[in-house]
């Protein structure tokens, strides 16, 4: 007789999954575990790259144990041929009698079909199981099928009264170490990390994670800019508006890759323009980290879609430098961009907040 599904396993497979994230863009990072007679016998997260994918791993591990066994997998198997077989016939021919899926795959490619696919084959399939959780982890991938874009995060590191620097733009540091070390790992969860060319000059950030043993987890680097300074190191990418010159431009290898966009009705590179181009590179997490008129650019194009605001307990006033830019809200209260609380925690002195777009 089939268990009905326990959340503590798919809890489980959300947790290895997690790992995978910001490593296998353009793929979803994706967790499975195997449990046979209550015990787990096999588990896996998709690799680095995309590949091999968290089923093949997960039965890899368990071998003939996968016979008879249940599988609690993030996101619906694929049903594609690609550099891999479809995971939902590697289940199959494992002899898999289970399988409880989170949240179905919107890839069109699979798009129900993975799922139709093991119940054909006789195998019980239970949809939903901590669907939320799932979709939220999944949400960069899903953005890239559904609107070409990743998702994209903002980080503010701000003061109680909301500056990021003080008058002269000295900010270092507003936040403790703590603070700046899940900052770390947060860049660490992400395939790509932007500035703008304020926080470029005036920081030289390195825009890495300086996490011990997370070293090779740092995102790419992306600078916002109409004019990349020549300094700028060849690993980085910059953007500039796609004008004939630009496009082709001849110092490229000096001044990093160049991704042409689109300029806005106040000349400056468009967002939506350069989220879409990441979207077609592949890049399904976005990180922001500033300065205030990139964030601005950002929230006014309705694109932010996670917001993580650390704030410190100091204050700088008024003649100190806010952390939002140029918003341009009126009178209408309705139209400033909104966002709902998810989480806080304390972390040092300091207070971290995290909300998504409402």
């Amino acid at each position: 007789m089939i268990a009905p599904p326990d959340p503590t396993f798919m809890d489980m497979a959300l947790r290895l999954g997690a790992r995978g994230l910001g490593r296998v863009a353009p793929n979803p990072a994706v967790g499975c575990v195997i449990v046979r007679d209550g015990h787990v016998v096999g588990r896996g997260w998709t690799a680095p790259g995309g590949r091999p994918h968290a089923e093949t791993v997960a039965l890899a591990q368990a071998g003939a144990a996968a016979k008879g066994a249940t599988a609690y997998v993030t996101l619906e198997p694929c049903a594609h041929h690609g550099r891999t077989p479809p995971c939902a016939d590697a289940l199959i021919a494992a002899g898999i009698s289970h399988v409880v899926v989170a949240v179905g795959d919107p890839d069109p490619r699979t798009n129900g079909q993975g799922i139709a696919r093991l119940r054909k084959a006789g195998i019980r399939v239970d949809m939903g199981l901590l669907g939320d959780r799932a979709a939220d982890s999944h949400q960069g991938f899903f953005l890239k099928v559904r609107e070409s874009r990743p998702m994209i995060a903002c980080k503010i590191a701000q003061s109680l009264d909301g500056c990021i620097a003080s008058s002269t733009g000295h900010s270092k540091w507003i936040t403790g170490d703590a603070a700046r070390q899940y900052g770390h790992m947060l860049r660490a969860s992400h395939d790509a990390i932007l500035v703008g060319a304020g926080t470029y000059r005036a920081d030289r950030p390195s825009l890495d994670c300086r996490v011990s043993g997370l070293e090779d987890r740092s995102p790419q680097k992306i600078l916002m800019t109409s004019d990349p300074p020549a300094d700028l190191p060849r690993y980085w990418w910059s953007t500039v508006k796609n004008t004939e010159k630009n496009a082709d431009c001849a110092d490229q290898e000096a001044r990093g890759q160049i991704i042409p966009v689109d300029a806005d009705e106040v000349g400056h590179p468009c967002v939506k323009d350069l989220a879409h181009k990441l979207g077609q590179r592949g890049i399904t997490r976005l990180l922001v980290e500033g300065g205030a008129l990139i964030t601005a650019a950002f929230l006014r194009a309705g694109l932010v879609d996670r917001l993580y605001l650390y704030t410190a307990p100091k204050l700088i006033g008024a003649d100190g430098r806010a952390s939002v830019a140029g918003l341009s809200v009126q009178d209408v209260m309705a139209d400033a961009p909104h966002f709902r609380k998810i989480s806080e925690r304390t972390l040092g002195e300091d207070a971290l907040s995290v909300y998504v777009r409402a």
